[in-house]
């Protein structure tokens, strides 16, 4: 039988539900079943939802047709549910490794009503703050049970559903729902408590739960944090149905609902300043309600001063209060920081008056009207004319002429800018005006922190790779591979985007958690594979032509990723054995990283006029349309080659040290694009036995194609162009 039923709803949370998702089915217990409920989700966590149950018996997916909201898709769930015990989660959470058999050895030798689990709060940043078991249980209650009137003190543990194992049985006769609209774990929580003759605490880890930098209905303004009266009124109607058998508990209760009520109206981020004075008028009217008889544990000092304003109902004194204690931990913050502040003369008296002026030129020009038919353009740190945002402008130049484009580029990479593409130099004049005046600022990465978001300007984030190893704020839990990485300076940048260009729904997912911010993801498929798409065989044996590449030649392109823990690493790759297992036809193109552009020197080689460098290359679009074969590890490349459907080798020789030290997204050794070799041996062995282009090869491309490339059609840059200079409206989404 089925121990514990997880029941996980799901509602804009493709960035994290596979986190969760794996984080449960990766705990070393079997007797367990996921209710995975699709909420008729705008994003791709349905498509995840169907895939996990696809792929693993215990998954269960249910898809609703209309959004129903968080409390009714858990009671959807618990409907399906067959386990002994339920674990509602939330999809953004994730549970802490190995936590489970603890869990399943306390509920199966103590048989509790409900467990309640310790957790942590897991910040954007990579910290973590503990909860309150510690302060509420300063002595752990051990593996006994107990009931609430005996330690009421467990209803200061924070109400959520998903702190808590609740047998299922116990919810079936109890006939508990989770109630619609926000604040619902309220109304199940607290009843869940008060009826269970056997409450067991368990002091150990068990959920990490994430502090959204956005979306989280915690950090949402707006009127519907009213709908926390309501879900407390069940409680006390409750209560009320239940009779003699709770009273004790209603102190506490009452307690807890006023200092709830005074948590959601404290929080800048729920509560908008018109809408506090309705909002405390109504906690005096539930005061004087629900207030019991005999009164109630009020609490001391300065909170215990806010509850005799909430009974009196003096909003003005309660608003004052508040205004000076901001103020003064406001002052506090600002003593601080200047005791560390710290500017010394000589700093400044080093910086370049060039400089100096320059910034105070690009001020200037902040001040005059944005140019609203500029749209300026950038690639790779202004490294030249490629990827995505050269495809974008060629697009723009074809659907939008009304629009002037300009390309920022270095200015030992000016003879790469195509004839007729106007552009400035990076770091004159000219490259400041047009970063302060542009309407439209197009780049694969960021551009620098001093520019400024203007309102009405547009700032379009279109990638540049598909990811396979983690970015982002994901890179924090790997602190070798992310280096110094500013994360704050990062989420500044981040907070400029109004679009983010996808390539396909996983890309779409894992940006959504490595730069959580409020853009507009557009999942269009990457510009830049137009031209894989589109190119002719004619401008194929040109480009062959240009690179001195025969007919007959068999083009082997070699493109290896980039390690930032690991200076100076090169692969263990020797050309010349490779070049002998290609045969006499062979040809092998050898390309570095972007990062890795100063260091071109040729191999010292008899077989160099069979071993062409092509790292210089500006657009690498090209090698892939010469290339008859492509051999890579974990760089991007294999995303964009799949759309050629030519054989792809994945050439990892230290995938396990990789995946330790940068992290990853998904183990591409287990899903490739192709063969995989392990080994330069197995390398070799594939391409003298023609294994890399085997049927087997083949079908791994295929399914790898499915999942990446759908976007790819040849129309991704006309997309953009059309939503985001044109305003067009794109086309909905299948469904719901």
């Amino acid at each position: 039988m089925t121990l514990i039923s997880f029941v996980v709803p799901a509602y804009r949370v493709q960035g994290y539900l596979r986190e969760c998702l794996d984080s449960i089915l990766g705990q070393p217990v079997d007797d367990l079943e996921v209710i995975a409920v699709d909420d008729c989700s705008p994003d791709d966590s349905g498509e995840i939802i169907t895939e996990y149950a696809a792929r693993d018996q215990r998954v269960q997916a249910v898809r609703l047709t209309e959004n129903v909201g968080l409390g009714p898709a858990r009671n959807i769930g618990l409907d399906r549910a067959t386990g002994d015990y339920v674990w509602f989660v939330d999809a953004d959470d994730w549970l802490a490794p190995d936590c489970l058999p603890d869990v399943v050895e306390r509920l199966r030798t103590t048989r509790p009503d409900v467990l309640l689990v310790d957790h942590v709060r897991v910040h954007w940043n990579d910290t973590a703050t503990r909860s309150a078991m510690h302060e509420v249980f300063p002595t752990p209650p051990g593996e006994g049970t107990f009931r609430l009137r005996e330690r009421p003190e467990a209803m200061c543990l924070l109400h959520t559903a998903w702190n808590r194992v609740v047998r299922r049985q116990f919810l079936v006769d109890l006939g508990l729902r989770f109630a619609p609209g926000w604040y619902e774990d309220v109304s199940f929580s607290y009843p869940a408590l008060m009826a269970a003759q056997r409450i067991g605490v368990l002091d150990r880890v068990c959920v990490n739960y994430r502090q959204r930098r956005a979306g989280a209905i915690t950090r949402t303004r707006g009127d519907r944090h009213f709908e926390v009266f309501p879900q407390w009124h069940r409680v006390f109607h409750l209560m009320d149905d239940w009779g003699s058998a709770v009273d004790e508990l209603r102190p506490a209760v009452f307690e807890r609902m006023i200092w709830h009520y005074l948590t959601v109206l404290g929080n800048g981020q729920r509560i908008a300043p018109e809408l506090r004075p309705a909002f405390f008028a109504q906690i005096t009217a539930d005061y004087a309600r629900w207030l019991p008889a005999g009164g109630y544990p009020a609490p001391d000092g300065v909170e215990g001063l806010k509850h005799r304003l909430v009974a009196t109902g003096r909003w003005r004194t309660f608003s004052a209060l508040r205004a000076a204690n901001r103020a003064r931990d406001t002052a506090r913050r600002s003593a601080r920081i200047a005791r560390r502040r710290v500017t010394p003369v000589a700093r400044r008296n080093v910086r370049r008056a060039r400089d100096v002026l320059l910034r105070e030129y690009y001020r200037a020009e902040l001040r005059r009207p944005v140019d609203q038919s500029l749209a300026v353009y950038a690639a790779y740190w202004f490294r030249g004319y490629s990827c995505n945002p050269a495809a974008i402008y060629e697009a723009a130049r074809r659907l939008a002429p009304q629009i002037r484009g300009v390309w920022i580029v270095r200015r030992n990479r000016v003879a790469t800018v195509p004839p007729g593409v106007e552009y400035v130099v990076a770091g004159t004049p000219a490259y400041y005006r047009v970063l302060a005046r542009a309407r439209w600022l197009i780049n694969n990465v960021n551009f620098p922190d001093f520019v400024r978001k203007r309102p009405g300007t547009v700032h379009v984030q279109t990638h540049h790779g598909t990811p396979v190893k983690v970015m982002g704020l994901d890179q924090q839990r790997y602190p070798i591979g992310a280096g110094r990485m500013d994360f704050g300076g990062l989420l500044r940048r981040v907070d400029r985007w109004d679009y983010s260009i996808s390539s396909n729904g996983f890309s779409t997912q894992m940006w959504d958690r490595a730069y959580p911010a409020t853009y507009t993801t557009l999942e269009v498929g990457y510009p830049r594979n137009d031209r894989l798409v589109t190119a002719t065989t004619e401008e194929v044996l040109r480009l062959r032509a240009d690179l001195g590449i025969g007919l007959a030649e068999k083009v082997v392109l070699y493109a290896p990723t980039h390690r930032e823990h690991l200076r100076n690493y090169r692969p263990p790759f020797d050309p010349e054995l490779f070049l002998d297992a290609l045969g006499p036809t062979g040809r092998l193109l050898m390309r570095s990283h972007y990062f890795h552009d100063r260091d071109r020197r040729p191999h010292p080689t008899p077989e160099r006029e069979r071993i062409l460098d092509v790292s210089a290359l500006q657009r690498v679009e090209d090698l892939y349309l010469v290339a008859d074969a492509l051999v890579t590890d974990y760089s991007s490349a294999m995303f964009d080659y799949a759309v050629l459907d030519r054989p792809i080798v994945l050439y990892t020789p230290d995938w396990e040290a990789y995946r330790l030290a940068r992290g990853v997204y998904f183990d591409v050794t287990r899903e490739p694009p192709g063969a995989v070799a392990m080994t330069f041996h197995d390398l070799l062995d594939l391409f003298r036995s023609g294994e890399y282009r085997s049927d087997a090869a083949a079908k791994t491309r295929e399914q790898f194609r499915a999942r990446f490339c759908r976007w790819d059609d040849g129309h991704a840059a006309e997309r953009v162009v059309r939503q985001v200079f044109l305003g067009e409206r794109p086309q909905p989404r299948p469904g719901c």
